[in-house]
């Protein structure tokens, strides 16, 4: 066993042992990046199940992955990016392979969910997807309401901390490469060039309802402040947070992770934990290291 791989199967099965008063599966001392569990409960196994979610009365389509056991189960919120191209489901697996059930969705208007696209509207569908999950009629989802974290990527990493900020309950939330629309909208008055990329390329998402380069450029716009997500700083206190961020993302530029840390490291009652990788926005090649680190920051942190 290479060192690497005995000193994160270490750290995930420790921060298990830790949180064993509230697992009501049995433990597994595996790494659930790279193996599968040896054995599954006969009655409550590991299970997908297709979703339909109302978000103001437009139908969401998505699914949850069911960890292994009767449960309840901590839960996480996976929330896809701008348009939503990387699912990032090889970390939804490895989470669920350690004890978390995870919720995945298109929010209303992407990918064939009903309604119209439109960032604000995303922040609305987070709350939907939570009170979902906190429904007692979807007490068959195994889901312990007290436990449920939000994780984002890119776009989806704004939405995480704008629905985490926006509710108590929401103890941890993690963004990968999140970006800032706030920032991009002051980035976006200093670069006509960027601008007009943005807007071509907004131009050209078939797969986001109602959605256009002008519609994305007046929402921006008409937000300003409130979709910047260093001004979430205060509502963030009492929550722990995990900012990832790649040197070499071209979509996502370090310097608004950097921002991000710069914000949230200097406001009293966050507990914030970073990581700053050689990565493109996708981490490419960083995702079983992005797995294990989500993985054990989510059983250490969020138990």
């Amino acid at each position: 066993m290479g060192v690497a791989k005995a000193v994160r199967r270490a750290i995930i099965a420790a921060a298990l042992v830790m949180a064993s008063p509230f697992i009501t599966s049995p433990l597994w001392a595996g790494d659930p990046v790279i193996e599968d569990p040896a054995a599954i409960d006969p009655e409550f196994p590991p299970a997908v199940r297709e979703l339909r979610i109302d978000s103001n009365g437009a139908t969401m389509y998505g699914h949850i992955y069911l960890a292994d056991g009767a449960g309840p189960h901590p839960t996480v919120v996976l929330l896809h990016g701008f348009p939503g191209f990387e699912k990032n489901l090889d970390i939804a697996q490895a989470i669920r392979r350690s004890g978390w059930n995870v919720l995945f969705f298109h929010y209303r208007g992407a990918w064939g969910s009903q309604g119209v696209f439109s960032f604000t509207n995303g922040i609305e569908d987070v709350a939907a997807a939570l009170a979902f999950l906190r429904d007692p009629e979807n007490a068959g989802l195994r889901v312990d309401a007290s436990r449920i974290a939000l994780i984002g990527h890119s776009m989806g990493g704004f939405m995480a901390l704008q629905g985490g900020a926006a509710d108590s309950g929401v103890k941890c939330i993690a963004g990968i490469a999140a970006a800032n629309l706030g920032d991009r909208a002051l980035i976006a008055e200093a670069s006509p060039e960027a601008l007009e990329g943005f807007k071509a390329y907004s131009d050209t998402l078939g797969m986001l309802n109602g959605f256009s380069g002008d519609s994305a450029i007046a929402e921006l716009a008409a937000a300003g402040a409130s979709f910047d997500l260093r001004q979430l700083a205060p509502r963030l206190a009492g929550k722990s947070i995990f900012l990832i961020g790649g040197e070499r993302d071209q979509a996502v530029d370090i310097s608004v992770y950097e921002s991000l840390v710069q914000a949230y490291k200097t406001t009293l009652g966050i507990d914030l934990a970073e990581l700053r990788l050689d990565a493109d926005h996708s981490f490419s090649w960083h995702r079983i290291r992005l797995s294990g680190e989500l993985a054990g920051w989510l059983n250490q942190s969020c138990r």
